[in-house]
């Protein structure tokens, strides 16, 4: 069980020399679905819905580690290093996948606008 968790955690989460599974999709997505607006104004993903199996997705909800949070805020600095800028900010969905997949996890991405404050 233990091995089994641990391998869980390395999908989602990287280490200190290697980037988990899940962050370098992420990674992935920004790259490849950023829009280019404007000179020298890129605009990257910023709503992620990642689908686990289900046994994965529980594991990680009972755990205490904010695991979503880390991964925005590599995202983030992902998106520094690269110059893009987001219309809204990171969020990262943690979600069991709704049906039987042999994939460990899934990721979707989008751009979405800031919500406005309504006065």
């Amino acid at each position: 069980m233990e091995q089994w968790t641990t391998s869980a955690w390395r999908c989602m989460l990287p280490s200190r020399q290697e980037q988990g599974e899940a962050l370098t999709t992420l990674l992935r997505q920004c790259d490849a679905n950023t829009l280019i607006v404007g000179r020298q104004r890129l605009v990257a993903p910023n709503d992620f819905v990642i689908e686990l199996l289900p046994k994965t997705h529980r594991l990680i909800a009972a755990s205490p580690l904010p695991v979503a949070p880390a991964l925005a805020a590599q995202v983030r600095r992902h998106a520094a290093e690269q110059g893009y800028i987001f219309a809204g900010p990171v969020a990262i969905d943690l979600r069991p996948t709704p049906h039987d997949t042999a994939v460990r996890f899934r990721v979707y991405s989008r751009i979405a606008p800031a919500r406005r404050r309504e006065s």
